[in-house]
């Protein structure tokens, strides 16, 4: 079993366990929000050598949210009604899910002084099911790396290890979950970017369906790309999922309902999987994967079978190198030449990743056709589903790689060292990490759960991966695996991190 997290510090409660107090009265949700507040104070630190999390707290607004969901609540235990999802749960947004009338730069110097005319659906969501939005996590510009720092807010970094990075996009996210500092967040996810910081932070992303999250055009349309919600348990991620869900006006291609995706029961356990066929690859063709990694990886995939799932090795004829030229064409004709128009005459104020990403991405899509680029996704998306014939679902690592140092930009690729201590130089960093073949194959749910301990103290996560538009297989096994796995309890920054 598990180490059981400590319910009596108000900061590390899951959503769930926090409804069940509202409801009772034990505890009132401006209580959650003062601690929660208490605890960014604490721990977030500066922008150069603290956690850095946020781009802005919204205290005021959040204790005046508080103040009314302790009356509703109070209503709600009187009358027996059954109150909204989040009602007074502490939830921080991505900045670049707009809140009307405030700051919408993306952390962008080009967007310096822009300000959100409404609110984006997932914001517009999270409030309408009695969510508090409290802060505001920091990403890289555009959202457009696996680390999570720019000129605008400084570095953000991992509480588990402050040398180390969150992950990116959404890595004040991650960060801001792990520490503490907020109880659920939203995230996006175009190559990883809700999967990569939950790996390296010990908590939980996921990846919906294409389509199943509304977002804002035009670049909702771009089929590799989605927003979704993090936590710190998977029950709390399939309720936030639930909220974030189901048509919207603003965004024609959403679909689906509010209801959480999960299997008919509910959540169960490690019991649930018994008898289902499980597809594990562990390298996914030729990422070189860290030995602890690897281990951590095996240990899941070994605990599951111990349940009495089948775990079926799965071979997969891919490279990273052909990944990254697959995705890098894609780009090229879809978000590059957005930043690339957004950022014009702005070059001088950018990071030097982004204008890496905008180049990288023109010189993958040269001599590419959007056609050509479309059967390069054809052709992984087929393999796909041939290696995940007859299987429930897939296992891999999200991440191949140990930690990513905090400040570093990674211009000239990354050295990975494989399970044999072999040193791979790999060309682009994003090869480090193993999730962007599913955003070519966007209609698969993949959810990512914490799977150990690196060697350096940083969290390792493990993707469950489910076969197009079956979310239910990719939580129920992600549960399984959250009970079977032993993580440590969060890091506590008022002494040193871990």
């Amino acid at each position: 079993m598990p180490l059981t997290r400590q319910d009596s510090a108000l900061t590390t409660l899951d959503a769930r366990t926090a409804r069940h107090l509202f409801r009772s009265g034990e505890l009132q949700p401006s209580e959650l929000l003062d601690a929660t507040l208490e605890r960014i104070a604490e721990v977030n630190g500066d922008r150069e050598h603290g956690v850095n999390a946020f781009t802005e707290v919204l205290a005021s607004e959040a204790r005046a949210r508080a103040e009314r969901a302790d009356a509703a609540w109070a209503t709600a235990r009187a009358t027996g009604e059954e109150p909204p999802p989040l009602l007074g749960v502490p939830v921080a947004t991505k900045e670049k899910h707009g809140i009307a009338g405030r700051s919408l730069t993306q952390g962008l110097a080009a967007n310096r002084g822009q300000l959100a005319p409404a609110h984006h659906p997932v914001v517009e969501r999270v409030l309408a099911a009695g969510g508090i939005i409290h802060a505001r996590t920091t990403s890289p510009e555009f959202s457009c790396a696996t680390v999570t720092h720019s000129p605008e807010w400084g570095i953000t970094r991992n509480p588990w290890n402050l040398a180390a990075s969150p992950g990116g996009s959404s890595g004040g996210a991650g960060a801001a979950l792990a520490a503490g500092m907020a109880t659920l967040a939203t995230a996006s996810d175009i190559a990883g970017s809700t999967r990569i910081p939950a790996g390296f932070t010990g908590t939980v992303g996921y990846k919906a369906p294409f389509g199943r999250i509304p977002s804002l055009p035009p670049l909702a349309g771009d089929w590799y790309r989605g927003d979704g919600p993090m936590a710190r348990t998977v029950a709390d991620t399939a309720v936030l999922a639930g909220v974030l869900s189901g048509r919207h006006p603003v965004d024609h291609g959403s679909f689906g309902d509010s209801r959480p995706p999960l299997p008919a029961g509910g959540l169960g356990g490690a019991a649930d999987v018994a008898g289902m066929r499980i597809g594990l690859s562990i390298e996914l063709g030729d990422y070189p994967v860290a030995r602890s990694v690897r281990e951590n990886t095996e240990r899941v995939a070994a605990a599951l079978e111990a349940a009495g799932a089948v775990i079926v090795p799965v071979a997969l004829p891919w490279t990273t190198e052909r990944i990254s030229a697959t995705t890098f064409a894609h780009f090229g004709h879809i978000l590059g030449p957005a930043m690339a128009e957004l950022t014009a005459g702005t070059a001088d104020r950018l990071a030097a990743y982004t204008g890496r990403f905008i180049a990288d991405a023109a010189a993958a899509a040269r001599g590419v056709s959007l056609p050509q680029s479309l059967a390069l996704d054809a052709t992984l998306q087929a393999e796909l589903a041939a290696a995940m014939h007859g299987l429930d679902a897939l296992l891999t690592p999200t991440q191949a790689v140990e930690m990513l140092h905090a400040a570093d930009d990674y211009l000239d690729g990354i050295d990975a060292v494989d399970a044999t201590g072999r040193t791979v130089h790999l060309a682009h960093y994003w090869e480090a990490h193993m999730t962007s073949p599913f955003n070519v194959a966007n209609r698969c749910p993949v959810l990512s759960v914490p799977s150990g301990v690196s060697r350096v103290g940083v969290p390792t996560g493990i993707q469950v991966v489910g076969h197009p538009f079956d979310e239910a297989a990719v939580f129920q096994i992600g549960a399984a695996i959250e009970e079977l796995v032993e993580m440590p309890e969060f890091p506590d920054l008022r002494g040193e991190a871990r």
